[in-house]
Order: C-alpha cells, then sequence, then structure tokens
C-alpha cells in the first residue's frame, strides 16, 4: 500500500513506535508532528524535550535506559551549575546541552522552530521528517491544589505528585498549526494518520486544540489508528492513569477511547481491554503493544500499519459515518 503516514507523538512512548515506523516504511513516507506543549525557556535556552527525544530516537542517539537524552551522556555542566548555585531540577547532560544552544542560538536569528528541527534532522540523517506541531508558543499548564503549574514544573520539579483538577494549553487558540499537520490531514497521498502511544491529555490533545485540527482529523479521509498507552488501568509510561483519575476521567484503555471517540477508526488494546473499547463504539484491535526492544517496535509497527489498510479497504464514507457516530456514543466526559 503507497502514500504517506502521518503519526501524532509526544515523547518516550511515542517516539518508540516512530522509530518502528521509520524502519518499516519506504524513506520519505513518514512524517512526525511533534506536542510542543511541553516547550519551554530554561536557563536561557529554548527546549523542546518530545522533539529532542524524536530526533534522538530516530537517529539512534537515545538513551536507552531513560528513553530521553543522548545516550553516553556526561554531566559536567550540571555538576559546575550545582556547584555555583545554579537551578539543577531539569537536568541537561553535556551533549543534550548542544541541541538547546543551537536551537536557541538559530531561533534568535531568526529561524522558526520547523526551520530548526528540519535542519537537525537532516544533519543528522534521519529519514523521517519530525515536524512540531506549531512555529507559535503553547504551553500545557495544569491547575493543581498548589494553583497553576507550568507542565515542566508538574512533571519533573514535582515528579507529578501535586493532584491536577485542569489542563489547559495557553496559546493554541491563536497558533498556526504547522503546514505537514494542517495541509497532511487533507493530503491526496496520505495512506494513515498514526496517533502513538503518548499521553492524549498531555501529548496529543496540545495538537488537537489548535486551530482546526480537531475537525480536520474527524474529517480525515484516510484511517485513523491510535496505540493505547494504557494496558488494564495501568500506564505504559508516566503520569497517564493518574492525571486520569486526578480528572475524573476513566483511567483505563476505554478512558482513552472516549478522548479520541470521533477522531480515530480504530484503538490498538491489550486483550484485557478490547471489551470496554468495544462498548465506547471504536474498534478494538488486539496487539502487543508494550514495545520492549526493536523487534516489538517494528511489529507493532506493521500492525498499526496492517489495521489501516485493513480500513482503508470500506468505503470512506462509511468510516466516516462509524467514526461520528463514535463520537456520539462515546462523547468525551
Amino acid at each position: 500500500m503507497s502514500g504517506t503516514v502521518l503519526a501524532l507523538s509526544g515523547g518516550v512512548g511515542g517516539a518508540k513506535l516512530a522509530l518502528g515506523l521509520s524502519r518499516v516504511l519506504a524513506p520519505g513516507t513518514l512524517t512526525v508532528v511533534a506536542n510542543t506543549g511541553d516547550d519551554f525557556r530554561h536557563l536561557g535556552l529554548a527546549v523542546s524535550p518530545d522533539v529532542d527525544t524524536l530526533v534522538y530516537t530516530l537517529a539512534g542517539l537515545a538513551d536507552p535506559q531513560r528513553g530521553w537524552g543522548r545516550r553516553d551522556e556526561s554531566w559536567h555542566f550540571m555538576d559546575a551549575l550545582e556547584s555555583l548555585g545554579g537551578e539543577t531540577w531539569f537536568r541537561i547532560g553535556d551533549a543534550d546541552l548542544a541541541m538547546h544552544v543551537e536551537r536557541t542560538h538559530r531561533l534568535a536569528a531568526g529561524h522558526t522552530l520547523g526551520q530548526v528541527t528540519h535542519a537537525v534532522v537532516s544533519r543528522l540523517g534521519i529519514a523521517a521528517r519530525i515536524v512540531p506541531m506549531s512555529d507559535d508558543a503553547v504551553a500545557t499548564r495544569l491547575r493543581t491544589d498548589d494553583g497553576w503549574l507550568d507542565f515542566q514544573d508538574y512533571f519533573v520539579r514535582r515528579r507529578c505528585a501535586p493532584a491536577v483538577r485542569a489542563v489547559a494549553y495557553a496559546g493554541a487558540d491563536i497558533a498556526r498549526p504547522a503546514e505537514a499537520l494542517r495541509e497532511g490531514l487533507a493530503g491526496a497521498s496520505l495512506r494513515a494518520v498514526i496517533v502513538c502511544p503518548s499521553n492524549p491529555l498531555l501529548s496529543v490533545e496540545p495538537m488537537l486544540a489548535l486551530p482546526g485540527v480537531r475537525d480536520a482529523l474527524a474529517a480525515c479521509p484516510a484511517p485513523v489508528v491510535a496505540v493505547s498507552p494504557v494496558i488494564a488501568g495501568q500506564a505504559v509510561k508516566g503520569p497517564t492513569v493518574k492525571l486520569m483519575r486526578d480528572l475524573g476521567l476513566p483511567a483505563s484503555a476505554a478512558g482513552v477511547a472516549r478522548r479520541y471517540a470521533g477522531l480515530i477508526d480504530a484503538l490498538l488494546v491489550d486483550a484485557a481491554d478490547a471489551e470496554a473499547v468495544a462498548e465506547v463504539g471504536i474498534e478494538p484491535v488486539i496487539a502487543r503493544i508494550l514495545m520492549d526492544d526493536l523487534e516489538q517496535r517494528e511489529a507493532l509497527a506493521r500492525t498499526v500499519l496492517a489495521t489501516a489498510a485493513q480500513l482503508a479497504t470500506l468505503p470512506v464514507a462509511e468510516r466516516l459515518a462509524t467514526r461520528t457516530a463514535a463520537g456520539r456514543h462515546g462523547a468525551r466526559p
């Protein structure tokens, strides 16, 4: 099956599937749109955590234990900063520091975040496109019992401990979606849209909050397939389940399905979650969604693409009608 594939991804979990997709698809056919709601300024530097995780992962540079940052990292910069009394709660390795310095330098010279990312991707020889969701600033913020917190303050400094009462995407309403995202969703050559196993609230919905993106995904003529980041009530990685519980949402794969109801055609899930997802009105596809090694990442990528190919055999009007019906049945709480 020919055509292009558009993947929506956050950081570590999404990057694993993005790597698998990049290895089983023909070069130049995969575009990965990265969440930038996590981006922030730290020590005067422009930091884009999800973009960098995708870049390092697809370039073969990621730390295999942590999943983020560069492998074989050293920490002399942080040690020296600590000796000076500087802020060390957000740790930047010596090699990783080069990425943030170069990005900050290029942005100050007038380049966009997309242009900077394209240059880095090309320099590192990555065959897939990695595109920030917007060149404009969007900041994921969380209202907690301690007040409003910026994402990195909540996630890194406070280690997700405060109870979350609301999530907001500051600036999303006026940010311009990346051209690859906006036009890609309606592209005639689009083979599939893949929603990677990333946190729906923190990684995917910042993209959906951009003007026109949610509607474009709902109306996308290509099959839209997502992978659950939750297995039997447990998050594969990160605070997905805790956050959903804090917000009073179903903390399960079915809860993820409800967030995506009306937007996707199928959700890859563990066998334990299939029945509950089907009740939402979204087709569950049972698969091994844990990706412990490269072989499993490639296998899941093939399963996702095979699911999209099977959905593509159905008339577009039928798929869109089913998607719309699921949206009414499983409307997000």
